[in-house]
């Protein structure tokens, strides 16, 4: 469903009350998307609460679901702007809401901006929105970020992957059960934003071991598929990336 017209904003349901909230920006050639997701449940959750000057757009969209005073929880992957942007103006609107990320991402830096005291998850932690059950895991460094973390759905197996998978483009599906790790793949290789741990590969292994059905991108599509099977693609395109620049170094 097209929530604004003028900036191209679309809402859409991609999985069972999960809707993703995606706005189209000329940021790069082809142009870009950034998406919201937002959780509908008794204490409803937005992963991403998105640039700051994208706000009134954000909040838009939402009211085509539901009324955004009844948010309980505003939260991202890691602190960057069109993570937490406009997450004081979100706090404002929802005056019951709670700001949430990492432990180490509270620590260092959503401490001092949020307007309220945010949560901080510890690795693993599950909390629940109502019907739901939400786990957090703390991925550091993947793709980027000391803070960085992932927000797994365990009833639809939604993976709420943040910056993995990360596709350019402007009008993109809002859900695809093509690959999507050769769009992201050309993404990773025209910008370099991994951060390139020692510990990657265990990470990805890790989140496939979840054996998510969707995987909610921040950038690009969602896709709807064997999501295990592309987080292990990723480790080993990632692994020979690696093995390559040592071997030639």
């Amino acid at each position: 469903m097209i929530a604004n017209k003028e900036t191209g904003t679309r809402v859409d349901e991609v999985a069972a009350g999960i809707y993703r909230i995606s706005t189209p920006l000329d940021v790069i050639p082809g142009g870009f998307t950034f998406n919201s997701y937002l959780i509908d449940d008794d204490e409803p959750l937005l992963f991403h609460a998105g640039l700051r000057k994208l706000f009134p757009i954000t909040l838009e969209a939402i009211g085509k679901v539901m009324p955004v005073e009844k948010l309980r929880w505003i939260g991202g992957s890691h602190f960057e702007s069109d993570e937490f942007g406009a997450l004081n103006d979100f706090l404002a609107v929802s005056p019951e809401a709670t700001p949430f990320g990492a432990e180490i991402g509270v620590l260092t830096s959503l401490s001092d901006f949020a307007a309220r005291p945010a949560r901080g998850f510890r690795d693993g932690e599950e909390f629940s929105i109502g019907s739901r059950r939400m786990k957090w895991l703390y991925t550091p460094h993947v793709p980027h970020g000391w803070d960085c973390g992932i927000l797994f759905e365990l009833s639809t197996r939604t993976l709420l992957c943040g910056d993995l998978f990360t596709q350019p483009g402007a009008n993109m599906p809002p859900v695809t059960e093509s690959e999507v790790l050769t769009a992201s793949e050309g993404m990773r290789g025209m910008m370099d934003y991994y951060a390139h741990a020692t510990n990657t590969s265990a990470t990805l292994e890790r989140l496939a071991d979840l054996h998510p059905s969707m995987l909610a991108c921040q950038h690009g599509s969602a896709y709807r598929g064997n999501g295990a099977g592309l987080l292990r693609e990723l480790a080993a395109t990632i692994e020979v990336g690696i093995t390559t620049t040592s071997a030639t170094a």
